[in-house]
């Protein structure tokens, strides 16, 4: 009989281990995910379904609400992991945005890079084949305006680059709606403007906090090539645009959402003038506290759209 004569553990090479390490699943799953950016698809959802509850001016079929949101889901994560390959070398820079995949090596650029494409194709197919073709089409427009027309042309040309590129977090509003009706109604324009003068408040806040991390970065954000007290101030300008322009919608909604959008937009002008009133007075400001609110209050505007639109109320119509 014959007899296998076992290898000394010293026959193994320094530094090589006896077996290989098992590749982290989760860790790598976790890593796909973060180059989605989760935290902003879940805002950009927050504004679809109360669209989609508007549009109907009831409750649609869950299907469809359903089928939109993954469609959304994918195209959103699409246009953010794209976001991160063409930002892998600024979030590299900076601090707030070190921890992301790219910029840790967590994943390879080109799989970060196929694997956006990828949600951006599957996100037209889903869409087309449960919604419509308006829906479908619109979603991979936004894709290609966040990372075109954004990312690679505004972002790191000029100070106003959140103004304009700020349109693709818009979308999903128009998406919603015209994946319920077929086309886009002025009530989807406006719900768009909502956002879209939303968006600097929000944005500016936060990248007063970060100041000194965009101008590491290159990045020209209006914090890093103006005032604090001028953005402080385009800030208010902005926040007064937003609130009046929810007042718009308020001949195609009811009581609930005319209550929620006047007393909320009063609270945002509040947080709105006291950092301008801080800033100026060169006292100390938390530009985060209108961060956070920003967030709270883009939810409630909504939530209490959907509940409106859902109970349907009736509406409270032009005054001519």
């Amino acid at each position: 009989m014959s007899s296998v004569t076992p290898v000394p553990a010293d026959a193994v090479p320094a530094g090589v281990p006896a077996t290989p390490p098992r590749r982290d699943t989760r860790a790598l799953v976790r890593a796909y995910v973060a180059l989605t950016k989760p935290r902003i698809i879940e805002l950009l959802l927050v504004t679809t379904v109360p669209a989609m509850l508007l549009a109907a001016r009831g409750i649609p079929s869950p299907w469809l609400v359903l089928n939109t949101l993954i469609g959304g889901t994918m195209a959103a994560g699409s246009a953010n992991a794209l976001n991160c390959v063409v930002d892998a070398d600024i979030d590299a820079v900076m601090k707030r945005t070190s921890a992301r995949p790219l910029a840790k090596h967590a994943v390879p650029t080109r799989n970060a890079l196929v694997f956006g494409l990828v949600l951006g194709v599957l996100s037209f197919g889903w869409l087309y084949a449960t919604t419509n073709l308006l829906a479908a089409a619109m979603a991979v427009g936004a894709i290609l305006f966040y990372v075109l027309v954004y990312t690679m042309l505004l972002k790191r040309r000029t100070s106003q680059n959140i103004v304009w590129g700020g349109a693709a977090g818009c979308m999903p509003v128009v998406i919603g709606w015209s994946a319920v009706t077929g086309d886009v109604g002025w009530q989807a324009l406006v719900m768009f403007g909502v956002i879209f003068f939303w968006t600097p408040p929000h944005f500016w806040a936060l990248a007063m906090k970060f100041r000194d991390d965009y101008a590491k970065a290159g990045v020209p954000m209006l914090p890093v090539v103006a005032t604090a007290q001028h953005v402080a101030k385009q800030i208010v300008v902005y926040s007064w645009v937003m609130v009046a322009w929810t007042a718009l919608l308020i001949p195609a909604t009811g009581w609930v959402y005319t209550a929620f959008a006047l007393l909320a937009g009063g609270w945002f002008l509040v947080f709105a003038h006291r950092l301008y009133a801080a800033v100026r007075r060169d006292q100390p400001a938390n530009p985060m506290k209108l961060f956070h609110m920003s967030n709270t209050y883009l939810t409630a505007v909504f939530v209490a759209l959907a509940v409106d639109s859902a109970l349907s109320l009736p509406v409270t119509g032009w005054p001519f």
